[in-house]
């Protein structure tokens, strides 16, 4: 029978290997790996050979990978150990072999504060190994995600671009505790050109994070997949995939108490890079399409990677499997349902999106500001000539106007728009100074005086939270900057600039001033529109708009514990019960 240490990030390389059929080892003596060889000797499935001195270990190694074409794996204890793989390693990574080196060592944490045996292992001479990967203790779901990744990318690795040497530290607590059984990890695939390719069964949706301009060719590719697998493309403005198959996805992802009819699937295909949606999907597995082949876990499901263009691999998986595809049809009725259920939004943010995103100009970009304006002009859509762009790459909230005044001045005959928020346009003010400042910008700055994302997230609504109320977290959510008791500041600084200034405090001025904001025609100054919006409109359309349709009394449930709180809506909860017994 084998025994197991109960130490997880142990377990998890010891399941991975098994996975990706390793069996070779060669192991040096010593403490820090101790629970983790004890645990190899004991599985007959592994291969295991000895070698006190780490030096020979490693050269051993070396000529057993290049004899048998298989991976070897090394394991040495802390202190100086691993100094001595140095030579042999070299050897490895420029004759491309596949050894993975796991060094036991206490834990990170000690390093650098004078405790005996430990060495610092964090960095690596660039031709010893392909990857150095960190697999510490592991205490909760997220430290073991972090494991599970590290491991697959270090196994995956001795195969990738011809292959070679890879590094794991393992770290250790010498658990003299163990286990008869190891449960369950992830294994994750990469797969590239000339793989023989897994066969793709059940329910899919491609989910398209932020996407550069979409060839006729890719789009053409998409649509055919699309049509064969019964599938649907999850877009929020920046996917910027117009095809057939298109779900404007935002609307429907992010109702409380409903779920849309593509938010359980068994595949979710995921390409693109960073976005501001997830869609809520509850999807079987992740497989990850990019010609980068880098392990993006963006949602813990990740089993597949395809180290390829997205052209290809939709392609390669052209062939017909559905009779028809009625997913398309049945998400477009669940859109139209929803929408129809829209009722009059308060003067906010989301309400201009409702009246503008469908009136900008053909063929014009739209860049929007993180994180409301990107959330909001995601519940309604342009037309399919609108690109849409934001700055969701670092994810923070400068740079907006400084984006698309780059973008114009390379072209200098297309409209550029930017929605954002007073923060983010306080940012971002000094560009407008610069002497190339372009005339075919609009900007729509919508002031509502407070970092809605922050006050929203802090805040939960108006419940008190760190013992502070939502209008005492000005520390948070940035009250009282910029102020809106001084209407004229944003319009005497761009009116001194050269740009043209718009006010609207109501939605008949903003409404007074769309036309001229999104006439097609190319203007000699840029404008700047400033609408000035409360807390309260904003924070109230949204909810509107995320409990559309649903279980009302699943909503009633919501806003009690809101109110409340979780563990004192428990307690009530338990109180009613015990009071009607």
């Amino acid at each position: 029978m084998s025994l197991y240490t109960d130490e997880r990030n142990a377990q998890i390389i010891i399941q991975l290997l098994k996975e990706n059929n390793i069996k070779k080892i060669i192991a040096s003596p010593g403490t820090t790996n101790a629970c983790f060889v004890a645990s190899l000797q004991g599985d007959p499935f592994f291969e295991i050979y000895s070698a006190p001195e780490e030096r020979v270990a490693a050269y051993m190694a070396c000529g057993m990978a290049a004899e048998s074409g298989e991976p070897v794996v090394l394991s040495c204890t802390g202190a100086t150990a691993s100094r001595n793989y140095f030579p042999a390693l070299t050897e490895a990574y420029y004759r491309k072999l596949p050894l993975l080196v796991i060094t036991s060592s206490r834990r990170n944490a000690y390093i650098g504060h004078n405790f005996d045996q430990v060495t610092d292992r964090t960095q690596l001479p660039n031709d010893i190994a392909n990857i150095s990967v960190q697999m510490p203790m592991i205490f909760d779901e997220i430290g073991e995600w972090q494991c599970v990744i590290a491991a697959n990318k270090a196994i995956l690795e001795l195969f990738r671009n011809g292959g070679g040497p890879a590094h794991i530290n393992l770290e250790t607590m010498y658990s003299q505790n163990t286990v008869e059984t190891i449960p369950p990890v992830r294994t994750i695939r990469r797969y590239t050109y000339g793989d023989s390719l897994p066969k793709m069964e059940g329910k899919i949706a491609i989910m398209v994070g932020n996407h550069k301009p979409w060839s006729k060719e890719l789009t053409a590719a998409v649509d055919m997949f699309c049509e064969n697998h019964n599938a649907v493309v999850l877009c929020d403005h920046t996917s910027n995939y117009k095809g057939k198959y298109r779900i404007f996805a935002g609307l429907m992802s992010t109702q409380g108490h409903w779920k849309a009819s593509f938010q359980d699937v068994d595949i979710m295909i995921h390409i693109g890079d960073v976005t501001g949606s997830d869609f809520n999907v509850n999807s079987k597995q992740v497989w990850r399409v990019n010609p980068d082949g880098e392990l993006r876990d963006s949602f813990r499901k990740l089993r597949s990677v395809f180290a390829m263009e997205e052209i290809d691999f939709f392609n390669a998986y052209s062939a017909k499997d559905t009779a028809q595809n009625t997913l398309l049809d049945v998400c477009l009725d669940e859109a139209k349902q929803l929408y129809n259920n829209i009722p009059e939004l308060p003067f906010s943010n989301l309400w201009m999106a409702s009246v503008a995103s469908s009136k900008l100009p053909d063929d014009c970009v739209l860049h929007l500001g993180i994180r409301n304006s990107l959330r909001t002009w995601n519940y309604y859509d342009t037309k399919n000539n609108v690109l849409v762009f934001s700055n969701t790459g670092g994810f923070g909230i400068d740079g907006s106007i400084s984006t698309i005044v780059g973008a114009a001045l390379a072209n200098p005959h297309k409209l550029y728009f930017c929605v954002l928020g007073d923060l983010a346009f306080f940012y971002d003010l000094s560009v407008f100074g610069n002497r190339h400042f372009p005339s075919n910008v609009r900007i729509l700055l919508v002031n509502n005086g407070v970092g809605l994302e922050m006050r929203g997230n802090f805040t939960l609504g108006n419940k008190i939270s760190h013992g502070l109320h939502v209008d005492e977290a000005v520390y948070v959510a940035a009250g009282g900057h910029y102020s809106q008791l001084n209407s004229d500041v944003v319009k005497h600084y761009v009116e001194d600039f050269g740009c043209k200034y718009l006010r609207a405090a109501s939605k008949k001025e903003f409404l007074d001033h769309l036309e001229y904001f999104v006439c097609p025609e190319n203007y000699d100054h840029a404008i700047v529109l400033e609408s000035f919006v409360t807390v309260e409109d904003e924070e109230k359309s949204i909810d509107l708009v995320a409990n559309l349709i649903g279980d009302k009394s699943r909503r009633m449930k919501t806003a009690v514990k809101n109110i409340i709180g979780e563990s004192n809506y428990k307690s009530l909860k338990q109180g009613i019960k015990r009071i009607i017994k």
